[in-house]
Formats: structure tokens, sequence, C-alpha cells
């Protein structure tokens, strides 16, 4: 093996060596040895997964599903066929993949060229400059006003120096907040492709999904990870006018998704009223979690129509909690960025959890404040 440091892989890209990763959040097990901590221990609030987990049905279809043994279905016809039932929109609109992140993975190298540029609105979810990176491209960076809206004039002039790509996420990750109508009718007004990603739609109760038949330049990202609790089997799908999503079909990697995912799916979209429960119990927390947070003097927690809250730390250093929190066994989402240095994501838990979070969260305060 070569030593990089003195020479580098004339087979190795140079951007890409020198491309930071995406950090990814780590499983309860993993956190809880490096912790000395039981798993039971652990709160997990930092990855905004769902902590009911998936329909029953999930468990009993995998269990009795045959075939594992042959590969799945390239065209993923009976998932596309339940995916257009429930969203309302043709199956030749959808593409289903190994979650959003692989739809993001797709769409971007479809439309990007190296060197071509994609307008990332931040702060916002991590993984699209990543992805634009990884394709060769540029991220043309604007940055959103300071209620974390998006900036339309911003957006209007990178398009105007040739981005061919917007990412806008609705509800927006870590920020919590969605589109408005308006906004989203002003970025399909531009001369580029707009990628919604809508992975937090279901606790939204808003969707643009229904706008892409009538669009050409419109995708929706949707995923299975938060209001279905399938995170750990990767299930997503995008709604794309029917030129990209029949590209999509054939550029994407053969058996894309797995047996097992496929069947997760089909058996959630059997249980959707069950999974809604879920879903509101979900969205009743998270009112009583920003309640109760509002209580706590150094935190002041944004308005959210996802299942997290972004909350701004003042008085103290937010890596700080994060650090306190993390050694209690409450892991919340902390950000190396300088637009979120100041601030830390929780994801909406149990009851329990939330009981258990805040009260850490008093004690921090006390200690801080020599009241301890």
């Amino acid at each position: 093996m070569n030593d990089m440091s003195n020479s580098l892989p004339r087979w190795l890209r140079p951007d890409v060596l020198s491309m930071p990763g995406y950090e990814p959040v780590e499983p309860p097990e993993v956190l809880a040895r490096r912790l000395g901590l039981p798993v039971e221990a652990i709160a997990k609030l930092d990855a905004n997964e769902n902590p009911y987990g998936p329909s029953p049905r999930v468990g009993e279809a995998l269990a009795d599903y045959k075939s594992y043994h042959l590969y799945p279905d390239p065209a993923h016809g009976e998932v596309r066929e339940a995916l257009a039932n429930y969203i309302g929109v043709g199956a030749e609109h959808i593409v289903a993949g190994s979650g959003a992140d692989e739809l993001l993975d797709i769409v971007t190298r479809m439309s990007l060229a190296p060197g071509d540029a994609a307008v990332d609105n931040v702060p916002t979810f991590g993984m699209y400059p990543f992805i634009v990176q990884l394709a060769g491209g540029r991220v043309a960076k604007v940055s959103r006003r300071d209620d974390f809206t998006i900036d339309l004039d911003g957006i209007k002039a990178a398009v105007a120096q040739g981005a061919k790509l917007i990412f806008a996420a609705t509800p927006n990750n870590p920020t919590g907040n969605v589109a408005t109508a308006g906004e989203i009718d002003a970025l399909l007004a531009l001369d580029a492709l707009v990628v919604l990603d809508e992975a937090y739609a279901e606790f939204a109760g808003k969707s643009y999904v229904k706008l892409v038949p009538q669009n050409d330049n419109l995708i929706v990202l949707r995923t299975f990870s938060k209001w279905a609790g399938l995170a750990g089997l990767r299930a997503g799908y995008g709604i794309m006018p029917q030129y990209l999503a029949e590209l999509a079909m054939r550029v994407k990697m053969p058996y894309n998704l797995n047996a097992a995912a496929q069947v997760a799916m089909l058996a959630s979209l059997q249980d959707v009223g069950g999974l809604m429960i879920n879903v509101n119990k979900i969205i009743n927390e998270r009112e009583r979690l920003r309640e109760k947070l509002a209580a706590v003097p150094f935190l002041r927690a944004l308005p959210s129509s996802a299942n997290f809250l972004l909350c701004e730390v003042s008085g103290l250093e937010a890596k700080d909690v994060w650090h306190r929190l993390r050694e209690q066994g409450i892991i919340v989402r902390y950000y190396h960025t300088a637009l979120l240095s100041n601030y830390i994501r929780i994801s909406v838990g149990r009851p329990q959890d939330t009981d258990r979070l805040v009260a850490a969260l008093q004690e921090i305060g006390e200690t801080v404040h020599g009241r301890a």
C-alpha cells in the first residue's frame, strides 16, 4: 500500500480524498459500550428515529416471506402500486430505493456533471453537499434567513450563476420549519431541478407530491424511516416526472431495494392507520416536550413540524450541554458547524424519555449556577 502522506495514488480522485465524511449517528449498543452503561440506560434522541418501531405486521410479514434466496423485483412493481395508492400519484412517477439517501444520490448523479453546481440552503441536511461533492459537483451555499426560511433572492442568484439543482427540505432538518406554497411556486419558476426532501411529511401533515405530475422540474423524496419506523431497513422512494422516473429506473442499481425492505414497506402500507396513531403520539409528545423545555432557562426550543426540536442554547456552551447529557446516557445531536454551534437538536421520544431529559437539563442548569 502506498504511503499517501508522501504521494497521491493516481487512481484516486484528489477531491474525494480531501472530502470530509458525513457524520452518521451510532447505534445504542455502541454508545452503551463506549459510555460503560447498559443499553437499556440509553435514551437515544439524536437521529429522529421512531421510538415506537414498525407496525407489528412488519415482523409477521418478514417471518412469513419465503423467497430471501431469490433476487427481489428490480422494478418494485408491487411496492410502487401500493405507494401510488398511499400518496395519490401514479406508479409511473415513483422510484423506490434504499432509503431516501439513495434517491438523493441517483438524482444528483443524473443531474450534475463534474463542475456543475447545486444549491444547498444551509443549515439543512448534511447529506446534500456530501452527495454533490462525491458526484464531482460544486456546492452553492445559500444561507437561510434568521428565522430559517429560505432566501429566495439568494437562490435565484445562484441559479442565475448556473446552479442546476436546488435541495429544499420541508420540514427542514434540523430547523423543523416547512416551506410555504408560495416559496415552492417561486422555486419551480426557476430554471433548475427542485428536489423537495419530505422525510418528515407525515408529522407535518403537508406534502407537495400532487404537484409533481404538473411540473417537469420537481422531485419529491419520502422515506419510511421516520413515520413507519423502518430506519434500519432503508426504505425510501421518490416521486418525479415520468421522464425522470424512467431515467432513474434505467440508471439505478438493478436490485437496489432489497427483499426485506419491499416486504416491510408493503406491510406498513397495509397498516397506515396503526402507524399514524404512533405518529400522532409523537406529535403530541413534541408539543409536551416543547412546553417542558420552556422551563429550562438556557434553552429556546424552536417551533417544529417534524419529530424533533432544534434548541438554541444561551449562557452555556451547546457542546458542553451535549456532553453532560451524554454522560448520563441521554444522546442528543450537536453540530460541529458555525451556523449551529450554539444549538442542539432533540428527537422526540417517549414520555419517559422527555421526563428524564428535562430533569437532566434542569440539573445541568442548577449545577452551572452553583445551586446543586
